[in-house]
């Protein structure tokens, strides 16, 4: 179906942006990889050229060109190139992205600098350069890599930053889609689930793939997009929904690991779990005599009274970090595991020595994280769990954790 189509696709070197090349390119489409990465990337797989011989070699023709889109110029030159080699361009994908999930006292003002321009601007500036030549395609698209913008607090409390910047490139279907209705379709694609890509394993570190999608699952439902006509425009599409209603039954061959429980995305409201949480056991008892002050029996407290009672040196020695945990709710306050000193300890209150890791939130939820009723990792990317400090160490917490589960 894009046998000869024109599609210029950002940040298409890796990840998201390569897949959705790769089944274009198996049609025989002619892709134009607008991308940074020109020499190899000491953490990152791939560059423009490994990918043009990935694409070559999928059937589709492929044009390298350097391009960062914070750059004006690059873009321009890019986009001229492509018109001189293949003709015109009739498929836009923007999908150049940059993250960085941090509070408003946290984010340095060159991280909101680099998610605006990348996100916002660099969108908006790609579309508009290539505008004038999509309106001459017989079947146009844009597609924004751009969530549907829910206006939940809880999705702006903990990166606010990052949120304006990614509902600015779905601002931009929006408009768009409104001003060019009849000539150019625009939509925007977001993943029901977590995907995993190298900005992922840079996010939640190693083993998170297991609770992850492959990036197939995004290029599937793009290739249903950019196939429609271009009165499909205006839409706020999820992979998983749209890919249903095409009549995928079969969702385990874009897993990871197939039956293993998958991450929610960011800006997706998840059902909230109402599975009654199993009520202070019989005997809870104080937790940590040598900290003060002792608080009632709780689900809380039980599990900081197993967590004392599960202290090893062993435990210490892997995990070498201290943990302070601010809860909101039923029990709430301030409790901490402490992982570094010897022998270790755990209790109510801050902890004996400086915390590397501060993890804020709900007690209800504390609970069930810690009886393995909630992933860590989900918790995180759902906006259950805010950590401050040391994520590597937060990692290391999670595992020890699988460990505990048995006991709690």
């Amino acid at each position: 179906k894009l046998a000869g189509c024109t599609l210029f696709i950002t940040g298409a070197s890796r990840g998201i942006g390569k897949a959705i090349a790769l089944k274009a390119a198996k049609d025989g489409a002619n892709i134009v990889i607008a991308a940074k990465t020109a020499e190899p990337h000491p953490t990152l797989p791939g560059t423009i050229y490994t990918a043009a011989a990935e694409i070559e070699a999928a059937g589709g023709k492929a044009l390298p060109c350097v391009v960062n889109v914070r750059e004006e110029q690059q873009i321009i030159n890019a986009v001229e190139k492509a018109v001189k080699t293949f003709g015109g361009i009739d498929i836009l994908v923007n999908n150049a992205s940059a993250i960085s999930l941090t509070g408003t006292l946290e984010t340095e003002m060159k991280k909101v600098n680099l998610m605006m321009d990348v996100n916002v601007r660099g969108t908006y500036l790609t579309s508009k350069t290539c505008l004038p030549h999509l309106r001459k395609s017989r079947n146009p698209h844009i597609l924004n890599l751009s969530p549907p913008m829910n206006m939940n607090p809880m999705w702006f409390k903990n990166h606010c930053a990052y949120t304006i910047s990614k509902y600015g490139m779905s601002m931009c279907v929006l408009g768009m889609a409104e001003e060019f209705r009849g000539e150019v379709a625009v939509n925007a694609l977001w993943p029901k689930t977590a995907i995993h890509t190298a900005a992922l394993d840079m996010l939640g570190g190693s083993g998170i793939e297991k609770q992850c999608r492959k990036t197939d699952i995004l290029a599937d439902a793009a290739y249903c997009i950019l196939t429609k006509p271009k009165s499909f425009t205006g839409n706020f599409v999820i992979d998983e929904v749209l890919l249903r209603e095409e009549g995928v039954k079969d969702f385990d061959v874009y897993a990871i690991a197939p039956g293993h429980p998958l991450i929610p995305d960011f800006f997706l409201d998840v059902e909230t779990d109402m599975t009654a949480m199993k009520q202070e056991r019989d005997g809870g008892a104080k937790v940590n005599a040598g900290s003060a002050p002792a608080k009632p029996p709780s689900p809380v407290a039980e599990t900081f009274r197993v967590i004392q009672g599960a202290m090893s040196e062993e435990y210490v020695r892997a995990t070498q970090g201290v943990f302070q945990f601010e809860l909101s709710g039923d029990d709430g306050g301030t409790w901490y595991i402490d992982l570094k000193t010897k022998g270790g300890s755990a209790g109510f209150g801050k902890p004996p020595v400086t915390a590397d890791v501060v993890m804020s939130m709900s007690s209800a939820d504390f609970v069930k994280m810690f009886t393995g009723k909630l992933k860590p990792t989900m918790a995180f990317m759902s906006g259950k769990l805010r950590i401050k400090g040391n994520m590597t160490l937060a990692i290391k917490l999670e595992k020890m954790l699988t460990q505990l589960n048995s006991k709690l």
